[in-house]
């Protein structure tokens, strides 16, 4: 987190366009300076020569930055680059002619700057194309450090519009198994509440989280079996196995719940015996495994009346694909008198 905060900065603090302006223009002049000391000139006239060849490598760069490649280069590359030759072309010779007369007590030099008039202009032809590689370049940065908070942006709001479909829906479904229950007059109404209480508090306050504690997650399902134990047959098998250590490993809220009660909706629910419901999650430092199977019955009854929707496998599958996208296998096997899911996560 610390790295990418710190990459963050450096990316925001080079994105400013002064600095990155400052950078090209001194990378260029030192350069230019290094490449003529190097050559045995000496310090005075490699200063007052590379000066003013990058006072003309600025006018051509900024009237390329801030006219050519606007107006011509996406629509008319060809004409752009003709543009770019024919600016070169106009400014070499007002460019020989200064550093001629700069030289005028020097009439040797003056004969290399004109004898050098065809470098001097492949020089600025180089220099102007690769300002325009360096801004393609730039653009093509920023435009994709748009699109990833873009990404991010829709992600997100996509991501909470399925949490705000899961919260309402597993609330609902739990107040029918009180409402079941109640009517059933059962004495463990105190601890029906009491779980009600501990499933409505996480839902509504600990799953805003991107990510909760795995332990939070296993309790949560803890207290949804019980309430379904409370109301379905006592010859119901109904298991739930933790294994490995399980500390501080983070996982999304609400992963594993739905898997849960579609085991019950269209499986316990509906046996009359022998019915079951097993779930096992193992956990091996990062890696994680959640394996839920249940008995299904040879033909599912019609409904007597109108349900409301459940969250579906294809809102599961879509949050696995935002959340986990590399990080995730899910396995489903559907036979004739069983359901089987099988979801490995890595919890990064």
């Amino acid at each position: 987190m610390k790295t990418r905060s710190l990459l963050d900065r450096i990316y925001a603090f080079l994105n400013r366009r002064a600095v990155y302006h400052s950078l090209f223009w001194l990378a260029l002049y030192g350069t230019m300076v290094g490449t003529s000391l190097r050559q045995g000139i000496s310090v005075e006239t490699t200063l007052c020569n590379e000066t003013i060849q990058a006072l003309f490598f600025a006018g051509l760069v900024y009237f390329n930055l801030l006219y050519l490649i606007p107006n011509y280069l996406a629509r008319h590359a060809f004409i752009y680059f003709g543009l770019v030759l024919a600016a070169c072309a106009i400014v070499t010779p007002i460019e020989v002619l200064v550093l001629y007369l700069v030289y005028a007590d020097s009439p040797e030099y003056q004969a290399t700057v004109v004898d050098q008039q065809v470098r001097i202009y492949l020089g600025n032809v180089f220099v102007t194309i690769l300002a325009t590689v360096l801004r393609v370049i730039m653009d093509w940065w920023r435009y994709q450090n748009e699109k990833q908070v873009l990404l991010t942006q829709t992600m997100q709001s996509e991501l909470r519009f399925l949490k705000s479909q899961i919260n309402p829906h597993f609330l609902f479904n739990t107040l029918n198994n009180l409402y079941a229950l109640t009517l059933k007059k059962s004495d463990k109404a105190p601890e029906i509440v009491l779980k009600l209480a501990e499933i409505m508090r996480y839902m509504l306050y600990e799953c805003n989280e991107r990510r909760v504690h795995l332990s939070k997650e296993i309790h949560y399902l803890y207290n949804y079996l019980d309430l379904e134990r409370l109301r379905q047959p006592k010859e119901a098998d109904i298991r739930f196995v933790v294994e490995g250590h399980v500390s501080e490993q983070l996982v999304a809220p609400l992963m594993f719940v739905p898997f849960v009660e579609n085991s019950f909706k269209h499986g316990l629910n509906h046996a009359t015996t022998g019915g079951f419901v097993r779930i096992r999650l193992s956990v091996q430092g990062e890696d994680l495994e959640f394996f839920i199977e249940n008995s299904k019955v040879d033909q599912m009854p019609r409904p007597s009346h109108p349900r409301s929707g459940g969250i579906g496998l294809a809102n599961v599958k879509q949050r696995l694909q935002i959340l986990y996208p590399e990080n995730h296998d899910l396995e489903i096997v559907d036979e004739p008198n069983r359901y089987a899911v099988t979801l490995r996560l890595k919890m990064v």
